[in-house]
């Protein structure tokens, strides 16, 4: 690429940010109920194309590894992560290849750390006294733009292979990301508050075999084994607890009682997801098994009123509850006062939030 193209590339770039950043302060001007994302949205697929990433694409500077933070975890040995972190409380399976070791005795310190081969391959970070350094969680969005370069690209080399991860437009305003060295730093970003949710550190073949944006490569791509149905039976398990855990971190932030899980509804949650998997159908209303007031009546529910969110092909638990977040009327399901029970459903990538709310 000639100098002349190389520097309109930066141009563009720059004003692609300068855009972004303007968004957010549009948001923080505007009502706080303003929606830029259509719901129907929220049932993204996952994209990927076998094609030839152009080799005059322009490099972006990389800054440096944090020197301090949980993303200095991320290499290190399980017994390392245990030293510091102490045992989780709970060890759930993923689709990926790695398990996730859970902390969640205290909201404000929630974190998920992916643990494959005796390493840490990633990182979920989303509780608000966790140092999630060079970021921090509530941050505002204005700080992130003007402190780190983001770019509509990233480019990875690993093995012989190339990969190019390009992001549209509501990836760039929603979950952007960031190297930091030899660490990929994916960004969510909440729209309602034009601040920083969570953060999810991952090493490059951890971000490769997840896939969160359209990929093009050259050479091998890398993949995930595919689960054997008994594994999947164990991961979505561990989905349904994670998405429990994360919307009472996120209810607890915005001084909203935390909600307690119900079984019951959890059977009908799950079966609602099975529902919606097995006949392609991505909808609140069954039609085989009705409404959701039609689901829990039929298993004998006792509630007052009750709430439903769906969502469909996800990287995993952690980022459906994170899309949520960004939907209105999500979001206002999610962050609902009244209720007090949830039972959540999962069905290999289709995930069904319950919520109800009992009398006293």
């Amino acid at each position: 690429m000639g100098r002349p193209l190389k520097a309109l590339f930066r141009i563009l770039i720059l004003a692609a940010v300068i855009l972004t950043i303007w968004f957010y302060t549009g948001i923080m001007d505007k009502s706080q109920d303003k929606v830029l994302i259509k719901e129907d949205h929220l049932a993204e697929m996952d994209q990927s194309t076998v094609n030839h990433p152009d080799d005059n694409t322009s490099s972006k500077p990389v800054s440096e590894r944090p020197k301090q933070g949980v993303s200095l975890l991320i290499g290190k040995d399980l017994s390392e992560v245990e030293k510091e972190l102490g045992a989780p409380q709970r060890i759930d399976e993923t689709m990926y290849g790695y398990q996730w070791y859970i902390y969640n005795l205290d909201y404000k310190r929630y974190m998920q750390v992916g643990i494959a081969n005796n390493k840490v391959v990633t990182l979920y970070a989303i509780g608000e006294n966790l140092d999630v350094a060079p970021f921090e969680i509530g941050q505002s969005v204005e700080e992130i733009f003007n402190t780190q370069y983001i770019d509509t690209n990233l480019n990875i080399e690993l093995n012989g292979n190339t990969y190019r991860f390009e992001l549209n437009d509501t990836d760039l305003n929603l979950r952007p990301i960031v190297q930091l060295g030899n660490v990929y730093v994916q960004l969510y970003i909440d729209k309602f508050t034009g601040s920083l949710s969570g953060v999810r550190f991952l090493d490059a073949e951890t971000l490769i075999k997840q896939r969160p944006y359209e990929l093009v490569y050259s050479g091998d791509l890398i993949e995930a084994q595919a689960p054997s149905e008994e594994s999947w039976q164990e991961i979505e398990i561990g989905a349904e607890q994670e998405i429990f855990d994360i919307t009472n971190v996120l209810r607890v932030r915005y001084n909203v009682k935390p909600v307690k899980w119900d079984e019951t509804t959890a059977a009908v949650a799950y079966g609602h997801s099975q529902d919606m998997a097995e006949n392609n159908d991505f909808s609140h209303t069954s039609k085989k098994f009705g409404s959701l007031n039609d689901r829990l009546n039929k298993e004998k529910v006792d509630y007052q009123t009750a709430g439903e969110n769906i969502a469909a092909n996800y990287t995993d638990g952690p980022a459906s509850v994170e899309g949520w977040l960004n939907s209105k009327g999500h979001r206002e399901t999610l962050l609902n006062k009244d209720f007090t029970h949830l039972g959540v459903g999962v069905f290999k990538k289709y995930y069904t939030q319950n919520f109800i709310q009992k009398g006293e």
